[in-house]
């Protein structure tokens, strides 16, 4: 199932950036075979950090939300979404190695 829906996401993606549909073709079969690599560590990593599935589901909405703007031509400046982002995945980087490090201790 998160195949299929980031394939969708890929093809939108694509969509978005090009006309040629040999590089959508192109960018939607690396995505796939990317995924297909992938999804069995990345679902292990983030089944395991619960903390980094909220982050990860609080980005999405804040992605959602502001393609929900864009889309009634309210303008929404990237650089505050690039930071927010960056901001959050920096401070759960910092999150997780002080629980390792707990951990580590005890």
């Amino acid at each position: 199932m998160l195949d299929i829906i980031f394939s969708f996401d890929t093809i939108f993606s694509a969509v978005g950036l090009t006309q040629e549909v040999g590089i959508m073709i192109c960018v939607e079969i690396i995505s796939m075979v990317m995924i297909m690599i992938f999804a069995g560590k990345t679902s292990k990593f983030i089944r395991d950090r619960p903390t980094l599935q909220v982050l990860a589901l609080s980005i999405l909405i804040l992605i959602g939300f502001m393609l929900l703007l864009e889309s009634f031509h309210v303008e929404v400046q990237k650089g505050h979404i690039y930071f927010a982002v960056c901001y959050a995945l920096i401070f759960e980087v910092i999150n997780m190695r002080m629980k390792k490090n707990n951990l580590k201790k005890k």
